[in-house]
């Protein structure tokens, strides 16, 4: 019988962006899960804003794989949330032990009817939950999370030969920097009251509309509905009158444009599209940044 390997024994490469940070050096930790629609590719564009910018606390309540969170690595206190339960629940395991979510990783193997079995369980421990949440997450077919009415994980196996995945030593580097963060499973418009003078608040929501080759996002058992587009406007507008700063992304579509407006500064961005499912089809996505921060 061969020996079955599990998903820890594949190594996994550093990402160092190389930019100013908000307040701190090159980080040493990465983001550890897969996610459509991650924003490590934005990083680079950051570096306008936020070099030699100081803000208080930190404020991210669309988290996914919180790219730019370690990508910058802020001072102060980080206010980390997301709706998705399961995915902050793993994030603060990983940041309770990192070492027991790692052993739990290793029993894992990356094979099809394993997946399938771990897929159609949900642990009681939730160090289980976390390791399954970050083995599904891995080997599932491109990062996506996406669940059925009944609140369960859907996604099929990716059949993926090229892994990377979180070691122990990646976990625990993950581990230090969320030790100042405060986890919590909150809709954006409950997370944001914390938000205060010259704190700074990021904001990825899951995009309505369909644009480029984006098309819907459907998140936590909800489609982020224009409605919640139009409250999220709301929300901008009352961390400004906090005297509080954001960055936005959001589709690069008419409706959006309309929405949020020119009050402040727009940036049209171009990113590399990795969502379809059919390689031919990827190409070239647009996508909008807003921010009231000044351009240093």
């Amino acid at each position: 019988m061969p020996v079955q390997r599990g998903l820890g024994s594949a190594s996994r490469a550093r990402y160092s962006p190389g930019m100013p940070a908000t307040a701190s050096v090159i980080p040493n930790a990465a983001p550890f899960l897969r996610w459509a629609g991650g924003k490590r590719w934005l990083l680079r564009h950051l570096t306008p804003w936020l070099a030699n910018f100081e803000v208080n606390d930190y404020h991210e309540p669309f988290l996914g794989a919180g790219s730019v969170f370690f990508g910058i690595r802020p001072k102060g206190t980080s206010y980390l949330s997301d709706l998705n339960s399961d995915l902050i629940e793993t994030y603060q395991q990983v940041k309770d032990d990192p070492k027991a979510v790692a052993d739990r990783l290793l029993l894992h193997p990356n094979e099809q009817d394993h997946y399938y079995t771990i897929r159609s369980h949900r642990p009681s421990d939730p160090t289980d939950r976390a390791a399954r949440f970050i083995y599904l997450n891995h080997t599932s077919f491109n990062g996506i999370y996406r669940v059925n009415l009944k609140g369960q994980y859907n996604v099929p196996f990716g059949n993926r030969t090229s892994l990377k995945p979180p070691t122990e030593a990646d976990l625990g580097t993950v581990s230090t920097q969320l030790q100042a963060a405060v986890l919590n499973a909150h809709d954006f418009k409950v997370a944001l009251q914390r938000v205060r003078t010259a704190d700074l608040v990021f904001l990825d929501p899951p995009y309505t509309v369909a644009h480029n080759t984006n098309g819907f996002v459907k998140y936590n058992q909800k489609l982020f509905s224009f409605d919640d587009q139009r409250a999220l406007r709301k929300s901008i507008s009352h961390i400004k009158q906090k005297g509080a700063y954001y960055i936005l992304t959001n589709a690069a579509h008419q409706s959006i444009r309309d929405l949020f407006g020119s009050e402040d500064q727009q940036v049209e961005l171009s990113r590399r599209s990795s969502v379809a499912g059919n390689l031919a089809s990827r190409g070239r996505a647009t996508e909008l940044m807003y921010t009231n921060i000044p351009l240093s």
